[in-house]
């Protein structure tokens, strides 16, 4: 350990900062042919992936806002039209734009994830460099190699995810120059300096969350300055010099970094400081619920349990790395001298999952929005590999025998992720582990294709497989939940394709001759049942032979014709169709639910009855079928039955509007307020409370004895609590100025 601040700088670096260790000198040919080797296959393995459902649809067309912007020298506004983009720097797409507009690029979407794989090989690279530096050993840097890239879930996304990735590369090589920049203490050189503010500021440009590294700059050089000094020499002359040299570079990195961010981000151009609390403030407190497959059950992504992230990486990632980073906590011990690297690969990676469960964060997509952490989370397992290889050299002079079986225990350990990634391309990233007995067994518990990369290979066998004949005046309807990505791989034959935009469990509402749906947003109920997928089915493509994507043949209209006829009230017409169409397809769901409301106008409540029997059998848990079992027993005077169902209802999706509505109107009819209140105050802290609701509130507390100034103040103070509660400041805020007014 250093003894004052004149001592030697690369004994600064050997004795406190690395692990001495002895290996043959070809790990370092073995790093360089691995990477040279993993480099070329994630470009190759990329020109296979789909879109993801970004991509198409927000993505692209705001990075080409952002080009009009720069090519028309900031005349081009436009890119402020789309203000939930603003929260997001695009350089690296707005960089793919340039590229594809120079050379008049076709493909476009090739292209890009050409370049995001790029992105994710310079992630491994600086993720193995990073690990070499931290125990001089390439062969801990070639061990973070094989497991990053034999990583299915990161290995994906590499593929096609071009905020995510690049976001994690850019931070992984900042982290990586931040404990260069350590490395050459006390003596810093203006070259990593450079390079440490270039890899802030793209981080930053990508995701304002890029500015915790900011922090970790910060934290880390405080925490390697005390641990190598004792306290009384902490404002030594010597160490003044050295304060204020760390000043002069530290000052320049930040200030050089900030003014390259606002280069490249024209949100935070216009306002630098303002914009840029602005943008990490709306990512920090993401305000839009999206319903996730977790748990065996649809949740929504601002209300997951406080484990959502960490047992969904636990789940995802292999069971090699777990078991390095296993080895990382229990051995890190034995090498105390070492202490400040393993601080920061752990605290790199720690720190942000814990933050996000912290916070509560609304996070989902299993965890894509975490992948930044991944990288140093791999470094750490490597080290423990390194650390465990080396706490059994000591105890043996054959050290080629324990190279050699350190690689056949690798490759042991990630024979399950490697045969996913031979067997399932391009869908590496629908990955489960052993843990959870992989996706055979996290089917219909887990999201699969939650990023629809599936839709390309439909779309694709569509274009070949298609039989149904249409005159020159019409074009085969292709229906999908996410139409643009299905565009995309149909807008070189328009002429006889078009796409339309259909829910799943709105199909039947919908013209269509073809429909595309990946499994994501289905029931769980349904994908696990026997009868999933549907008779209509002609093409499946699946992950470990279980369906992600299906493409469906339409083989009969009268679903359609009945919907028509149901919105035009001609009920007893429609029924006839309905029940035609029910007959082919016995699991859909619109089809049912279109039935039970014609025999709802119509007045069969027992005709109603058995349809939603029938439908429950096979979809227990659907809201708006057991919405209707509600209004049965409603009608049928049995209250307390259709408050149970409501409230299973409510319990299932808390967000279901019409099940506290109706439970109001039951409560209210009974005279029982407190319910009644109890019911629409737990819609208003859902942030649900619409303008229908508020009225039902307006009138309880006027039947409560208040008058008109009084029900308002009341509810405005609740709703001023329920926006406190969600972290929404800003409106909460609001309805506290328009409660002084009152």
């Amino acid at each position: 350990m250093a003894k004052n601040m004149q001592i030697n700088n690369n004994e600064l670096k050997h004795d406190t900062l690395c692990v001495e260790c002895k290996e043959p000198r070809w790990w370092k040919w073995v790093f360089i042919g691995l990477m040279a080797t993993f480099s070329f296959t994630l470009l190759l393995m990329s020109l296979d992936a789909g879109n993801s459902g970004d991509e198409d649809f927000w993505q692209y067309p705001h990075a080409e806002r952002i080009y009009n912007y720069y090519t028309t020298f900031g005349s081009d506004t436009t890119y402020r039209s789309v203000p939930e983009m603003n929260a997001y720097g695009m350089w690296f797409e707005v960089l793919g734009v340039a590229i594809i507009k120079t050379f008049n690029i076709d493909n476009y979407q090739k292209t890009r994830h050409l370049m995001n794989a790029l992105m994710g090989a310079i992630a491994i690279l600086f993720a193995g460099l990073f690990a070499k530096n931290c125990s001089r050993s390439w062969r801990t840097g070639a061990i973070v190699l094989i497991l990053l890239f034999i990583s299915p879930r990161f290995l994906g996304h590499s593929f096609n995810n071009p905020k995510d990735i690049p976001f994690a590369t850019m931070f992984m090589v900042a982290l990586y120059y931040i404990h260069k920049f350590i490395l050459e203490y006390p003596n810093f050189s203006i070259k990593t300096s450079i390079k440490l503010a270039l890899a802030l500021a793209l981080a930053v440009g990508i995701r304002a969350g890029g500015l915790l590294l900011y922090a970790y700059f910060v934290m880390y050089i405080a925490c390697f300055y005390l641990f190598t000094n004792k306290p009384r020499d902490y404002f030594s002359k010597n160490n003044r010099k050295v304060l204020k040299r760390l000043l002069l570079h530290f000052s320049g990195i930040v200030v050089g970094a900030f003014l390259i961010t606002i280069l490249i981000w024209p949100y935070i151009m216009s306002n630098p400081i303002g914009n840029t609390i602005k943008a990490f403030t709306e990512l920090s407190h993401y305000q839009v619920g999206i319903r996730q497959l977790f748990e065996g059950s649809l949740q929504w992504s601002d209300a997951l349990p406080w484990y959502y992230t960490p047992k969904f990486i636990l789940m995802t990632i292999p069971i090699a790395v777990i078991i390095g980073l296993i080895l990382f906590i229990i051995l890190i011990w034995k090498d105390k001298n070492n202490f400040i690297n393993y601080f920061i690969v752990f605290f790199s990676f720690f720190f942000p999952i814990f933050w996000i469960i912290y916070t509560n964060a609304n996070v989902y997509g299993g965890w894509r929005h975490s992948l930044f952490v991944y990288p140093p989370m791999v470094v750490a397992a490597g080290l423990g590999f390194n650390l465990a290889i080396n706490w059994v050299s000591r105890k043996s002079t054959k050290i080629t025998l324990i190279n050699i079986c350190t690689i056949i225990v690798l490759l042991l350990l990630l024979w399950n992720p490697i045969r996913h990634i031979v067997n399932n391309h391009p869908y590496q990233y629908v990955y489960f582990n052993e843990w959870v007995g992989g996706v055979s067994k996290a089917y219909g518990n887990y999201e699969m294709d939650y990023y629809y990369n599936s839709t390309r290979e439909a779309a694709e066998w569509l274009l070949k497989n298609n039989d149904i004949a249409v005159d020159e005046n019409s074009k085969i309807k292709v229906a999908s939940w996410h139409p643009a990505s299905v565009n995309y791989f149909l807008r070189n034959d328009t002429a006889n394709f078009r796409t339309v935009f259909s829910r799943w469990h709105e199909r039947g509402n919908n013209d269509w001759d073809y429909a595309i749906f990946t499994i994501t947003g289905m029931m769980p109920e349904e994908i696990k049942n026997s009868a999933f997928p549907p008779k209509n089915t002609v093409y499946q493509i699946k992950v470990d032979d279980k369906p992600i994507c299906i493409v469906l043949k339409r083989e009969t209209k009268d679903d359609l014709l009945g919907f028509q006829l149901k919105n035009n009230k001609d009920y007893f017409s429609a029924i006839q169709h309905f029940k035609k169409a029910l007959e082919i397809d016995t699991t859909n769901i619109s089809i049912s639910i279109n039935l039970v409301e014609c025999y709802f106008n119509t007045g069969k409540l027992d005709s109603a009855k058995l349809f939603i029997d029938k439908f429950l059998e096979y979809a227990p848990e659907n809201e708006t079928v057991n919405y209707f079992l509600a209004h049965f027993h409603n009608f049928s005077g049995e209250t307390e039955k259709a408050l149970k169902v409501l409230k299973k209802i409510r319990d299932y999706n808390n967000k279901f509007k019409a099940a506290y509505h109706l439970a109001f109107q039951i409560y209210a009819k009974q005279n029982d307020l407190k319910n009644a209140e109890k019911v629409m105050l737990e819609l208003l802290n859902t942030d649900q409370l619409d303008e229908q609701s508020f009225n039902q509130l307006l009138s309880l507390y006027k039947a409560q004895g208040l008058d008109e100034r009084g029900a308002y103040k009341k509810i405005y103070k609740k709703q001023i609590n329920a926006f406190e509660k969600i972290g929404k400041r800003k409106e909460a805020q609001l309805y506290r100025d328009a409660l002084k007014k009152i």
